[in-house]
């Protein structure tokens, strides 16, 4: 008898310890799934900020230069060091210059720029005469000019945040006049700044 009644409260047991095992791994299954979807949605937030500054490759021949440590909160694109060793130099007038080789010279001053006001200055030059301008759009300008033979230059006023920045070629009297070429490369560079952002703390 003792054993007849002993039986049934056995199974009760066997029955509630299959019964919390089967608790415990349904439990475990779904804190799981909660870590697995906490985790994914972690990183597609870092992902996020990641793809706010996507990287973009330099074209052959050309290297990404940060100008950020020189108060310029931005990267353009140079020519890399086969056209010549870089020299970067920050005149005490507050314009930044960047010299690779003697087919690059590039100037960068912070200043809100004047495109009508160069145009009289470049159209009334008695010594470097005016041709005609190969590019006129509303905040940039190429032209053609003459002393004792064709040269080009440039003039772009590009904006970035609250900033304004002027870039243009730096005009040497050593140096054979720039051909439309140089400039073109120039011109690029400047129109394809793209802004550095502080990393947050």
């Amino acid at each position: 008898m003792v054993h007849l009644k002993k039986q049934p409260l056995l199974q009760q047991i066997h029955e509630l310890i299959y019964l919390y095992r089967k608790i415990y791994i349904h439990m475990k299954t779904f804190y799981s799934l909660i870590t697995a979807f906490a985790l994914v949605v972690t990183l597609q937030s870092c992902g996020g900020k990641k793809d706010d500054q996507p990287t973009v490759e330099a074209p052959a021949g050309m290297i990404t230069l940060d100008l950020s440590k020189y108060g310029k909160p931005f990267t353009i694109f140079v020519p890399d060091s086969t056209l010549g060793k870089m020299e970067i130099v920050e005149q005490s007038w507050g314009a930044l210059e960047i010299k690779i080789g003697k087919s690059f010279q590039l100037s960068i001053t912070e200043d809100p720029g004047d495109i009508e006001l160069r145009k009289k200055d470049i159209q009334g030059d008695e010594v470097n005469k005016f041709k005609s301008f190969t590019v006129e759009e509303p905040t940039t300008i190429m032209w053609e000019s003459e002393i004792t033979k064709p040269e080009f230059h440039f003039y772009s006023i590009q904006k970035l945040g609250n900033s304004t920045y002027v870039f243009e070629d730096i005009k040497s009297a050593e140096a054979e006049p720039f051909s439309k070429e140089n400039v073109q490369k120039m011109l690029d560079s400047a129109k394809g700044l793209k802004e550095v952002k502080k990393q947050a703390a």
